[in-house]
């Protein structure tokens, strides 16, 4: 330290530069991530350039690398952090010992549909994601296993549970898809809804109301389950 850097009595230190640049920053991410995502959705990865994202973001080629790594780091952000939301917080709440199967739904239903109110950004994703089956990369793999494997097996489970079933058979992974199907139709018929009855998904509080009825129309599909079980049972004996 300099004699003109020491602090002078009873005045504080000299102070680090305000790095206004930070929130400028969180905007300049913001807009590449979201940017990349239109793109990606429109064009796929191979035909993406992270010199057209940047261009149409308005920031310097080189906050990709500063921010993502490179163009596959960014591509992979895209995919996990515009919905929201983490797998694992869905897998958590099948475990928590003490709640009941339809709190348990309910937070499932929450968990699976919530990133619709964030409207024409969803859109996007479930463009990715359908351009990612029809030209995969190793991201889709990855997706599979971080966004599907592991809440698919916790629902399974819950169920095995629920119905009391000792390993989940061809019938608890049937009523498995079937439950998590209730949620991925509104994602898949998001355009005829807004159609037919956009009220729907108009508001945060449409969406909540989903989440309710998707709850009881998933307590009515176990409730089946546990009757065509039950008679079969009584068949055997």
């Amino acid at each position: 330290m300099t004699a003109n850097d020491a602090p002078t009595s009873g005045s504080p230190g000299p102070q680090p530069p305000r790095r206004a640049p930070r929130a400028d920053g969180a905007e300049a991410r913001h807009r590449l991530l979201h940017t990349a995502l239109r793109l990606f959705a429109q064009k796929g990865f191979a035909k993406t350039s992270t010199r057209e994202i940047a261009r149409e973001a308005e920031v310097n080629i080189s906050a990709i690398s500063y921010y993502f790594g490179d163009k596959e780091g960014l591509y992979a952000a895209t995919f996990s952090e515009p919905m929201g939301g983490d797998p694992g917080d869905l897998v958590a709440a099948c475990k928590a010992p003490g709640q009941s199967l339809q709190d348990t739904l309910r937070i499932c239903m929450v968990s699976m549909i919530d990133p619709l109110k964030q409207g024409e950004i969803v859109r996007q994703c479930i463009q990715l994601h359908m351009r990612e089956m029809l030209e995969p990369t190793s991201r889709w793999a990855e997706e599979l296993d971080r966004e599907i494997k592991g809440p698919h097996r916790a629902i399974a489970e819950l169920l095995c549970r629920h119905l009391k079933v000792e390993r989940a058979d061809d019938d608890i992974h049937r009523l498995t898809f079937a439950i998590t199907g209730l949620s991925m139709q509104l994602y898949v018929s998001q355009d005829f809804i807004e159609a037919l009855r956009p009220s729907l998904l108009r508001t945060p509080r449409a969406i909540d109301t989903w989440a309710d009825r998707l709850t009881g129309y998933a307590l009515a599909l176990v409730e089946a389950e546990a009757a065509r079980r039950s008679a079969e049972r009584k068949h055997k004996t």
